[in-house]
């Protein structure tokens, strides 16, 4: 009886000891149990910002004119059916955004909530923009139990975009230390409090058609110290790309083919070669015919054409102008890394925006400094210098008529939103500069669009709410105006 014991004890010390073993070698110490916000906030970052270049690259280039399709162009005539990409990233990012205020709220961290406020308030912005009415004051709430999310007015959401602004301003300004894992500052508090500020006076511009902004711009210029803004190009809110996969910018893989289908557009080309910009070297390069010749042209093509005429435009894709290299095989060269950028918000784009508010009178008069500080930056951002005489062209400088100024100052506004993204897009419907018109074989109506439809999906898996919403904003077509600029 006692060797049977002895043999049972022996058994139990074994399988105590190879239990033990086993929680060691079955324990992966690179994989941590607990996610941290500077594990969630890359890859918000980087999906973001990957899915606004490529909404921008398919659709916000082109429905603005800074480019036009010469191959397979339904986007150019307006046939765009469901535009999904802002709407689908941005809800399953805001979740992780969801999860890093949790984070926050329990280590009491204000820097990270702060980050937190600015990417939520960011990415509504981007899809109330797109689509209207939309999920916001029940999203990302399936954990509380709520499945069916109602469409909130644009005018709430933007309300509250501006609340959590203010409050990622006045968290970051509390902020200390450096946040791990941030893509677009290094986790720099104070470049994000910057960025909150610079965002609230976009917002407040954008709904500027419906609510006078005057007395939140003027409150936010009159004290710098506690709303400090950008200050110059080094505070850009954007995403630099790697040289080496897999960060490289997205249409340095895109087939040749793919990249060939977009063009320049006649409409911004023809600007920029009147105005004798030297961005137009950057934004495209001379015709496939020229690229060698000693005489080197530079030739757009008419936006919304049909398939064989824009294929056969002037002779053929030989004669007309492609993006230029630094968005596509030169991305990942020095210069291509200084351009070929994911943009939240640009100095440029503020200082626009303050001459547009300058000049209505909604802050103190400082409009032709804040307009050439917009140009200057714009260029330098590119690495071209302002040319000698430009900022007298008449095509450019201020007068006295309020009308042409303000024309003037969503111009070049409107050049320098290259490639960013939709930001010109949703800034033009607002404004209405410049003067764009349709596609010339468009399939709309003649009317330029100003909104997505809302995803399809969204009539099976929440119907009651999607219809409420259509019910309020009008028929889901690509033609309703949001609140905004209705």
């Amino acid at each position: 009886m006692k060797k049977y014991s002895l043999i049972y004890t022996l058994l139990i010390l074994l399988a105590v000891g190879c239990t033990a073993e086993f929680e060691e070698i079955n324990t992966n110490n690179n994989a941590p149990e607990k996610v941290t916000a500077q594990l969630l906030l890359p890859n918000i970052q980087r999906s973001m910002i990957n899915e606004v270049l490529g909404t921008g690259w398919g659709i916000g280039n082109i429905v603005i004119q800074h480019t036009a399709k010469i191959q397979f162009v339904n986007e150019d005539r307006y046939l765009w059916g469901e535009q999904n990409g802002i709407w689908n990233t941005g809800y399953s990012r805001l979740r992780d955004v969801e999860n890093m205020l949790k984070i926050a709220e329990e280590t009491n961290d204000e820097g990270v909530k702060g980050v937190a406020l600015v990417m939520r308030s960011w990415i509504f912005t981007l899809i109330t923009d797109s689509y209207g009415d939309v999920p916001y004051s029940e999203a990302t709430k399936a954990k509380a139990g709520v499945f069916y999310t109602k469409y909130d007015e644009q005018e709430k959401i933007y309300e509250g975009i501006l609340n959590e602004l203010k409050t990622a301003n006045d968290l970051l300004g509390k902020a200390s230390g450096r946040l791990a894992g941030d893509l677009i500052y290094n986790g720099d508090y104070t470049k994000w409090r910057k960025l909150a500020n610079a965002l609230r006076v976009r917002a407040l511009m954008r709904i500027s058609n419906k609510k006078s902004p005057a007395s939140e711009l003027a409150a936010i210029l009159a004290n710098p110290t506690a709303n400090p803004l950008f200050e110059n190009n080094s505070d850009n809110a954007v995403y630099n790309f790697l040289a080496n996969s897999p960060d490289q910018f997205p249409n340095f893989s895109s087939r040749i083919g793919s990249f060939n289908e977009f063009r320049a557009s006649k409409t911004l080309l023809d600007t920029l070669q009147t105005l004798k910009d030297p961005r137009m070297q950057i934004y495209f390069r001379p015709t496939p015919a020229t690229e060698s010749a000693a005489t080197k042209l530079f030739i757009g093509v008419p936006n919304g054409m049909d398939d064989v005429t824009a294929l056969t435009y002037l002779g053929g894709s030989q004669n007309h102008s492609r993006v230029g290299p630094l968005w596509y095989e030169e991305s990942i060269s020095p210069a291509g890394l200084n351009v070929a950028k994911g943009v939240m918000m640009t100095y440029a784009e503020l200082q626009f925006l303050l001459a547009e508010a300058s000049q209505k009178g909604w802050i103190p008069s400082n409009t032709k400094t804040y307009y050439e500080n917009g140009i200057k930056a714009s260029m330098a951002y590119y690495a071209v210098a302002v040319p000698s005489g430009y900022l007298d062209l008449p095509q450019v400088a201020l007068t006295t008529t309020s009308a042409d100024n303000l024309k003037k100052i969503g111009f070049q506004k409107w050049i320098a939103f290259y490639y960013q993204g939709l930001e010109a897009w949703f800034d033009w419907r607002r404004t209405g500069i410049p003067e764009l018109k349709a596609g010339v074989s468009n399939q709309n109506a003649n009317k330029i669009p100003v909104r997505f439809i809302y995803p399809i999906s969204e009539q099976a898996l929440n119907g009651a709410n999607r219809n409420a919403a259509v019910a309020k904003q009008g028929v889901d077509d690509i033609n309703t105006r949001v609140w905004s600029i209705k």
